[in-house]
């Protein structure tokens, strides 16, 4: 895939003023995978944010304010040192938005056919102006960001199935000043039922325990259900680039907030300053059960970085 797609969508941000009528965030793309289908849905709400993904009867996403999705977020430094969503861009809305069903998100552009999704949104700020993440002011001076974020989703990859392969671009906009950028390129916010946490052993190609966390490190991680009926892994392969670093995936456990979460983070450093322009990353995400996950993470690991020593 090139970028000829996402150039394509950024003069749609021209017309992000207040006569500019928003596509319908409304969509559904689906695919079989095994005997069940993987049925993928975005809503206005999101700003075109995947609102549901549905297999064999269960819901994976925890859709709940408008943070809990299958989204694309950034965190930058303007400059300063950096602090967890003070200087946010979100691809779903922003923590006003809560419960409700608009969002400070500007939808731009959406097409929806078959298996595939594109989508392209110019970011809310997570935090308003004024408002603070723990004892961290926003830096942001406005409730919308500049930033763009363009997604290709596709269910189904070669012979695999349960594989959703998950390409994003993010846009930094020029007059911006931030030596350090970190791209949370995908989290997922997953049912509290998804209580068992697994890591993918490239060595081995096993999967291997891991805790609740908060914790990131270097191997694809999977939340699946006890007794491993459903299942949710993500990869992504190298993807060298100048001044990054990533893949790495993280994983929490919100025991008051009943939700879990995984994450695939890519962070990008410049002591001259990060460039304005595009920032892609390629992700693949796994959904089917606990053995449909293995099976795929093995074929990818064996396409992308060779097979399991």
């Amino acid at each position: 895939m090139t970028n000829l797609l996402f150039r394509l969508c950024l003069p749609c941000a021209l017309a992000a003023a207040p006569a500019f009528a928003a596509p319908n965030g409304d969509a559904t793309i689906r695919a079989p995978a095994s005997a069940s289908e993987i049925v993928i849905k975005t809503t206005t709400r999101t700003a075109g944010a995947i609102d549901s993904l549905t297999w064999n009867g269960r819901e994976f996403i925890n859709s709940h304010d408008h943070g809990r999705q299958l989204q694309s977020a950034c965190n930058l430094d303007c400059g300063t040192p950096i602090t967890a969503e003070t200087f946010n861009p979100t691809e779903a809305g922003s923590r006003s938005d809560a419960r409700g069903t608009n969002t400070t998100s500007w939808l731009l552009h959406l097409r929806a056919k078959g298996n595939q999704l594109e989508t392209t949104c110019r970011m809310a700020f997570w935090l308003a102006p004024g408002q603070k993440s723990g004892p961290n002011p926003a830096k942001n001076t406005t409730l919308r960001s500049e930033h763009l974020l363009t997604k290709h989703v596709t269910i189904g990859y070669k012979n695999l199935p349960h594989v959703i392969p998950y390409d994003v671009v993010f846009t930094v906009p020029e007059g911006e000043r931030h030596t350090h950028a970190v791209f949370e390129a995908l989290p997922g916010y997953l049912s509290p039922e998804f209580s068992l946490f697994l890591k993918f052993n490239p060595k081995t190609g096993d999967f291997e325990t891991l805790s609740g966390g908060p914790g990131e490190i270097p191997e694809p991680v999977v939340l699946a259900v006890p007794g491993g009926s459903h299942a949710m892994g993500i990869y992504a392969p190298p993807q060298p680039a100048p001044n990054t670093t990533g893949p790495t995936f993280g994983r929490w456990k919100f025991k008051g907030e009943q939700v879990v979460k995984w994450n695939c983070v890519f962070r990008v450093t410049d002591k001259n300053g990060i460039k304005p322009g595009e920032y892609p990353f390629r992700m693949f995400v796994i959904v089917g059960s606990l053995k449909n996950v293995h099976d795929s993470l093995r074929a990818l690991q064996n396409e992308f970085e060779g097979a399991a020593r």
